[in-house]
């Protein structure tokens, strides 16, 4: 299994960011071919010291990094990458890993 962990910094607009991105941006990721699970945090992100910089935190599941990478190469990949500047103002880095449980 392989996750792509998208780490959404606190936007400007809070309310308008939450509205766009389950509008627009989660029917646009879950066309993502290749895409087995995808989970969003509830709530706040905290740390362990307290507040993060964090607004809230995407983990989507595939089969393996290259198949994420397929999957990103995509039409429907390209045109989620391409949504992101239209509601992450506050900037968004993406993790690709593999798993395996221990």
């Amino acid at each position: 299994m392989a996750r792509l962990v998208a780490l959404y910094k606190t936007p400007k607009d809070v309310v308008a960011f939450d509205r766009y991105y389950v509008s627009t941006h989660i029917p646009l990721a879950k066309a993502i071919p290749g895409l087995r699970k995808y989970e969003i945090s509830d709530g706040g992100v905290h740390s362990p010291g307290g507040a993060s910089g964090y607004h809230l935190v995407a983990t989507l599941y595939f089969d393996s990094v290259a198949d994420i990478q397929a999957a990103l190469a995509s039409p429907e990949g390209r045109a989620t990458a391409a949504d992101l500047g239209n509601f992450a103002d506050g900037g968004v880095e993406l993790m690709l890993f593999e798993t395996r449980e221990v």
